[in-house]
């Protein structure tokens, strides 16, 4: 049977609850009670058992849960030519909450590592996903370059940013084309600088670091489309706009209306994963944006922040909502972010994680059909 190709109704945005075992083995690992290949059967014993889990729930699309990573940024770019990563003085702040202490600095020329390692685990994720189709995740390079500034990022290897956002570019562009040769055809990039930049608070510290929120946006829209110039025509690049996810918190507020005319508007990938969960992220007026046609909106309307199970008829309400600013069959559904971001996991049970993945695929037949 060919595979179903996305757009998918119903979607899943990636990361899934670290179960015990791997929380077990990555703790054998570190002190060096097992090898790296033993963790590793480990990763793929449960990876297996995730992919199975998700087409148990009813998905077409299915990703690795993000169980060989332990943040969902960190591991991707720590693996990328020109990155060194070390131990901050602080973690990243949280709504009440900081992160443990990381974080990556530029000592060379950024380019993408043919061999990174996120190739090999697509890969496998592949070889596992039968008939249906295997998702990758990779956050954008707009966080690449938000988190640290201009003070991350050596001097005396770009001493102006030109060439600097020129290398993020084709780092990514490079990235794009190494996961479609290993077979991917659904890339989904994880960026959580769109919502800052709809938030009032974070637009103030940006202006306070000497940047201007108005100038990043525009930076970061070239960045992508850049790297998104020559994609395959059958490879689907979604862009997942995060308000932050660590142990239930979040960092930003605020509506997509300050960003919606760039981000929207200009910006070439084929879906846009929204967070849609609580009145922290505004209405749908901004959807007016959307470029008619191919391009996708899938609303993250099931949080992943507690296990509550949302009404499917507020769910339905909603989605009758979103399409009055944009067709409805440009529209899809999902959760509004990944369970676990990091490996530690938000606050709610697997057997909660299951359930409202299979409310978002009872919900997406009910309104779209099977």
């Amino acid at each position: 049977m060919a595979k179903v190709l996305p757009p998918f109704r119903a979607d899943v945005v990636g990361s899934l609850l670290r179960p015990a075992a791997i929380k077990e083995a990555r703790l054998q690992f570190q002190s060096g009670a097992i090898n790296a290949e033993q963790l590793r059967a480990v990763e793929d014993a449960e990876i297996l058992r995730a992919v199975a889990l998700q087409r148990e729930a009813g998905l077409q699309v299915v990703t690795d849960g993000e169980f060989r990573r332990a943040w969902w940024h960190f591991d991707f770019f720590e693996g990328l030519n020109g990155v060194e990563a070390f131990e901050a003085d602080h973690g990243i702040q949280f709504n009440g909450i900081q992160t443990k202490s990381r974080a990556i600095k530029v000592t060379g020329k950024v380019s993408f590592n043919q061999q990174h390692p996120m190739l090999a685990h697509f890969r496998y994720l592949n070889s596992i996903a039968g008939d249906v189709t295997a998702k990758m995740t990779i956050p954008s390079p707009s966080v690449f370059h938000f988190r640290g500034g201009r003070k991350a990022i050596d001097s005396q290897v770009y001493p102006t940013l030109d060439a600097y956002f020129d290398d993020l570019a084709q780092t990514w562009h490079d990235a794009i084309h190494a996961f479609y040769a290993a077979g991917c055809r659904y890339l989904q990039l994880d960026d959580t600088v769109w919502a800052y930049l709809c938030s009032d608070d974070q637009k103030r510290q940006i202006r306070e670091r000497g940047e201007d929120p108005e100038q990043l946006a525009r930076i970061y829209a070239d960045v992508l489309n850049k790297a998104l110039v020559g994609k395959p025509a059958d490879l689907t690049i979604g862009l997942h706009v995060c308000r932050g996810n660590f142990r239930s918190t979040w960092i930003s507020e605020g509506g997509y209306e300050p960003v919606a005319s760039i981000l929207f508007g200009d910006v070439n990938v084929d879906e846009f994963f929204l967070e849609y969960d609580n009145d922290r992220s505004g209405g749908f007026e901004p959807l007016r944006f959307i470029k008619p046609g191919h391009q996708q909106v899938v609303l993250g309307l099931v949080t992943t922040k507690n296990g509550e199970l949302e009404d499917p008829a507020l769910l339905k309400a909603r989605i009758a909502e979103a399409a009055k600013y944009v067709d409805i069959k440009q529209l899809c559904l999902s959760p509004q972010c990944g369970f676990a971001s990091t490996e530690e996991g938000n606050s709610l049970t697997e057997a909660q994680q299951w359930a409202k993945l299979r409310l978002v695929v009872d919900t997406a037949a009910a309104v779209w059909g099977n």
